[in-house]
This record gives C-alpha cells, sequence and structure tokens, in this order.
C-alpha cells in the first residue's frame, strides 16, 4: 500500500474522517496459532454481516495478501502495508474511512516488531491460542504489550485449532481463560474446512457456507462485534 502523496502527516490524519471505521488486529507473539486463517474468515463472515471490510495485512510474509490474490469475488478489499509503511499506518485507516470502510482487519506478524505501531489505534485485538501450555505462556509478551497500551478491556483470547470435543485439556484452559474474563466465545474446532478454504482464497462461511466450522466463525464475528458496540470510545 502506498500513502505518500496524500498531503496529510500520519500524526495528524483523522481516522474515522467518513465514517464509523472500527479496527479489529489479529496479534499474538507466536507462529503456527492460525492467525492469518482466523483474520480472513473472520473478515469474510464480517462482510456478510453488512460491513464493508478491508482486510490488512501487516506481517512480513504476506499470506493473507497471498490469499486475498486468490479471490475472485470482491466481497472483502485485501492490501498490504510494508514494515517500512508502519509508522503511516494511522494514515491509511484515515484513508479507508473516507473511503467507507466499515471495518479493518490487521492480521499483524507473529513477533515484537511493529507491535506497538499496528496496535496503537485498534478497536479490539483478538490473540488465537492453541490450547496448550506452550502457547497461552507464549501469548504473555502480547498480552503485557496490550495492557501498556491500555487496551485490557479491548482484548480476548480465543482457542484455536482445538481438538475436537469432548477435550479436558481444551475445557480447562477455557475456564482459566473464562475466569480472567479474557476469552472469546466460541473456541474454533481444528477443522479441514478452514485450511481448504484459505488454499482456494475463500472464507470459511463462502467455501462450506453451513458447516460447523462456518457457525463457529460467524459466532465468534458476532461475539467480537458485541463486544466492540458494549466498549466505551476510545
Amino acid at each position: 500500500m502506498d500513502p505518500e502523496g496524500s498531503g496529510r502527516s500520519p500524526d495528524t490524519a483523522p481516522r474515522h474522517a467518513a465514517g464509523p471505521l472500527r479496527v479489529v488486529a489479529v496479534a499474538v507473539q507466536k507462529g503456527g496459532t492460525g492467525k492469518t486463517t482466523l483474520a480472513a474468515s473472520l473478515a469474510i463472515a464480517a462482510a456478510e454481516a453488512g460491513e464493508h471490510v478491508t482486510a490488512l495485512d501487516l506481517d512480513p510474509q504476506g499470506s493473507l495478501a497471498g490469499w486475498g490474490a486468490l479471490r475472485k469475488e470482491g466481497s472483502v478489499a485485501v492490501d498490504r502495508v510494508r514494515p517500512w509503511e508502519m509508522g503511516q499506518l494511522a494514515e491509511i485507516l484515515g484513508l479507508l474511512a473516507e473511503q467507507g470502510t466499515t471495518l479493518a482487519i490487521l492480521d499483524t506478524a507473529g513477533s515484537s516488531a511493529g507491535l506497538a505501531a499496528a496496535l496503537r489505534d485498534v478497536d479490539f485485538v483478538l490473540m488465537p491460542v492453541r490450547p496448550s501450555r506452550l502457547d497461552i505462556v507464549a501469548a504473555r509478551p502480547t498480552l503485557q504489550a496490550l495492557v501498556g497500551l491500555g487496551l485490557r478491556d479491548r482484548l480476548a483470547l480465543v482457542l484455536n485449532q482445538c481438538p475436537p470435543p469432548p477435550s479436558p485439556r481444551t475445557s480447562a484452559y477455557a475456564a482459566q481463560l473464562r475466569a480472567l474474563g479474557v476469552l472469546a466465545e466460541p473456541g474454533i474446532i481444528h477443522r479441514v474446512d478452514h485450511q481448504d478454504a484459505l488454499a482456494t482464497g475463500l472464507g470459511v462461511t463462502e467455501y462450506a457456507p453451513g458447516s460447523p466450522a462456518a457457525g463457529e466463525i460467524r459466532a465468534l464475528w458476532t461475539w467480537i462485534d458485541a463486544k466492540m458496540r458494549a466498549a466505551p470510545a476510545r
């Protein structure tokens, strides 16, 4: 994405100049948690629910942008923000608002590089973690960074790539996170429909609209949407 020549400084760009743009980031400082798969399918589910969605790939690996290149449908705009453009992210979001985007979904890098810049202006942060001690421990640096940015009440962990129920391990971690008030509902079961949808440039609600996987993604978007609507304005 190339915002140069817009005539505005990133520090002064009006973020919501032309409408109620909301920004959701999918972020955790660990690879392999399914960030891109979730970001893609949530973008589609939100568009199907009536949002005007732009998905921004902030990860140098460019997986979300690659998914976008496979798409034949235009229901969601997909663009890439290069590492050297991160300082202009506020301006980019302002331009999207002016163009009528109502929801931006950010797929962030799986590292701490540029994390503060990516999350400074978000309305909600979704942190995917697998139901394992390793993933929960690895999420702590991201949680600490988010709390430092004043986002304690605007974040949630979602248990992703869960084994099929009944799973005592998944239930135990869900109970712990629910008690802390940081659990997004529902968890996402590990199903092949998610990977197959991503490989064909689709969201899972497009690829298998009547499947349990699609139902979980729709329910997760509904949960996130309700949390953002209930939160006080930043």
